[in-house]
């Protein structure tokens, strides 16, 4: 077996188990989940045998035109495997979660193709490769949302496939502007670029930036999370949290730690976004009052905790190795504690049917596995020593303060700001965890929530306890376990040789955290106790006019862009039909007709809508043939031009 085979196998293989799943669910459902098991499960067991043919590279030629081009390094390698193992456990857990749903034939194949795209994705070896496989996982994955067909779900489905869309179609522009500046979209060469002047990439990468942004959340593109995970199945959830956000956050990464490497322009636009995004994340799981959007508003927050990273080896020049581990863990952790917790979350629905803390309240008491995996995510998830998150955190935070004692002035106390909205981001999201937990395994049961005597099967509760093991397991063993994974992930963002030794449980990497739990339990004790919880019953008091999807996304979209586009197509169907009307017009002395002013800018048809000023152009096919002729060669003048 060679390493081309082998890359191209954890490409295809997935899509053709998809295919042959749906063929396979027409005849017997109860095969097809098996075999979908089967197909993640040797999915899994080529990522790892893998790491034999860690260097090989894979090139096709001919494909769309430039060919696509897959590698295998350390960073790739880690997330294969991730990707491997989440889409396995997801998988096996899908058979109990949509037992009884509908179109489960239609779910299992879009979910293989998604995983096939998105093993493209980070295995891609130039961003023309990125490109197409990370579309195809924005077109595949919109089945994982719209699945239940609710009103929600189209919703959330639609804001979803937008956002993607438009961000794919701003990317493409800037790869085109991109490749004409530099002359190549190789990711390896990219990171060896030495460019005295990057004036003119700073307009081309933005554009390219926007389009990962949006799939990876990134404020003000993060509209289509919070609505999305809600109400996707929880296996999609965990998926599109723990993973599709992490394939934007893969093109961010290539563009930082290429062409813009060591640049503290370009860090400077990824640290204000980052703090933004991570502080209104946080803020909006803090108010949320159900379970799927709260974990969904922390994925945002905790997506700009990892751009933070992003942003620092930026700052940090030659001498960022902490920001690139921290970068390379805290994304590893993430990944994982969301498969835990999304996994908690989809137990909680299909034996409640609700995702209201005041309908699940106390759901949880009693049931210890569901308690222990939901903790092990929770202080994961709000990096509490010991524990994976608090590793990638650490490092992260101390990247910041190394910067700040590089500066002084202005510079020293922004970077002071940063640091203290960074720590005070970690409060919030350990209030939101404390929440959470509370208000599923200590608080009341609900009178009337209905429970079952055994609320998961003994293989998915296998899974759960299994998944929720490795996170304290990794923080248990940061330097062993942590920096291995820091350290092999390195090289793909261009970080140094030379690394530092981190004391992981030193008093100052300690006091972070401290000080971070010890805001969480302030804002849980002094504020949602007090203001966001009454008489037992949490309160949702976040303003629904607030909200940036109604305010400005959604009357761009359906409002201004159809309105601009109609208005484009109709002056090009003038400039280029004009012509070819009036010399018809004068040669053959025929009337046409001319429409009254429409919203539209369509044409009437009938003759008794419309002002007879001219003449009449005769529908024949000929004429038609003419004018599409005349027509084509406008279009490729223009393109020529």
């Amino acid at each position: 077996m060679s390493g081309k085979f082998l890359l191209s196998f954890l490409i295809l293989w997935p899509m053709l188990g998809g295919l042959l799943s749906y063929y396979i669910g027409r005849h017997s459902r109860k095969a097809r989940d098996y075999f979908a098991d089967f197909v993640c499960l040797i999915e899994l067991a080529a990522a790892i045998f893998s790491y034999r043919f860690l260097g090989s590279e894979l090139f096709v030629p001919g494909v769309c035109g430039l060919g696509v081009k897959f590698t295998l390094d350390g960073f790739r390698y880690i997330y294969a495997v991730i990707i491997a193992f989440m889409w396995f456990v997801t998988t096996v857990f899908t058979r109990e979660y949509l037992r009884h749903h509908h179109n489960r034939n239609r779910y299992y194949l879009y979910v293989m193709l998604t995983l096939s795209s998105i093993m493209g994705v980070f295995l891609s070896g130039d961003l023309y490769t990125t490109f197409l496989f990370f579309e195809m996982m924005s077109l595949f994955s919109y089945i994982m949302v719209v699945q239940e067909e609710t009103p929600e779900a189209q919703r959330a489905a639609q804001t979803y496939l937008a956002i993607a869309i438009i961000g794919g179609l701003v990317t493409l522009t800037g790869l085109i502007f991109f490749y004409a500046k530099v002359g190549t979209l190789d990711i390896a060469e990219l990171g060896r670029l030495n460019l005295s002047d990057k004036s003119g990439l700073y307009v081309p990468g933005f554009l390219i930036f926007v389009g990962f942004a949006a799939k990876a959340a990134i404020f003000p593109s993060h509209i289509w999370l919070p609505t999305a995970h809600t109400a996707a199945p929880a296996p999609s959830s965990a998926l599109l949290s723990g993973l599709l956000t992490k394939s934007g956050l893969f093109g961010v990464i290539v563009l930082s730690a290429g062409p813009f490497l060591h640049d503290a322009q370009w860090g400077l636009i990824l640290i204000i976004l980052a703090v933004i995004t991570m502080t209104l994340g946080a803020m909006l799981a803090v108010f949320s009052i159900n379970l799927k959007r709260t974990l969904a508003c922390s994925s945002m927050s905790q997506l700009g905790f990892i751009l933070t990273g992003v942003a620092m080896q930026c700052f940090l020049g030659a001498d960022n190795d902490l920001a690139v581990r921290g970068t390379v863990l805290y994304m590893v952790g993430h990944s994982l504690i969301k498969l835990v917790l999304f996994f908690c979350a989809g137990v909680v629905f299909m034996n409640t049917h609700q995702l209201n803390l005041n309908a699940i309240r106390g759901f949880g008491r009693g049931k210890k596995i569901l308690m222990f995996a939901f903790l092990m995510g929770g202080l994961g998830l709000m990096g509490a020593p010991l524990w994976n998150g608090y590793i990638g955190k650490t490092l992260i935070h101390e990247s910041i303060v190394e910067h700040i004692h590089a500066l002084s002035g202005n510079g020293k106390i922004f970077f002071e700001i940063i640091e203290w909205l960074f720590l005070i981001s970690g409060g919030l999201t350990a209030s939101y965890v404390i929440k959470l937990f509370v208000a599923l395994f200590v608080a009341t049961p609900s009178p009337d929530m209905h429970q079952k005597e055994i609320y998961i099967e003994p293989l998915n509760a296998a899974l759960l306890a299994l998944s929720a093991v490795i996170l304290p397991v990794i923080g248990f063993l940061p330097n062993a376990l942590g920096d291995v994974i820091g350290i092999t992930g390195s090289p793909f963002m261009n970080g140094p040789a030379h690394h530092h030794a981190v004391n992981y449980f030193s008093f100052e990497n300690l006091e972070g955290a401290a000080i971070s739990v010890a805001i969480g339990v302030a804002v849980y004790v002094f504020i949602i106790r007090k203001f966001l919880i009454r008489d037992g019953e949490y309160l949702d008091l976040w303003p629904e006019w607030l909200n940036i999807e109604n305010i400005l996304f959604r009357p761009v979209i359906a409002g201004l862009l159809p309105f601009v586009g109609a208005l484009f197509a109709r002056v090009a169907d003038l400039v280029a039909a004009g012509p070819v009307m009036l010399m018809l017009s004068h040669m053959h002395k025929i009337k046409f007709i001319t429409p009254p002013e429409n919203m539209d800018f369509g044409f009437y048809h009938d003759e008794s809508k419309a002002e007879t000023i001219g003449t009449l152009l005769p529908s024949s096919l000929a004429y038609v043939l003419v004018s599409f002729a005349i027509g084509l060669l406008f279009v490729i003048g223009f393109l020529m031009a």
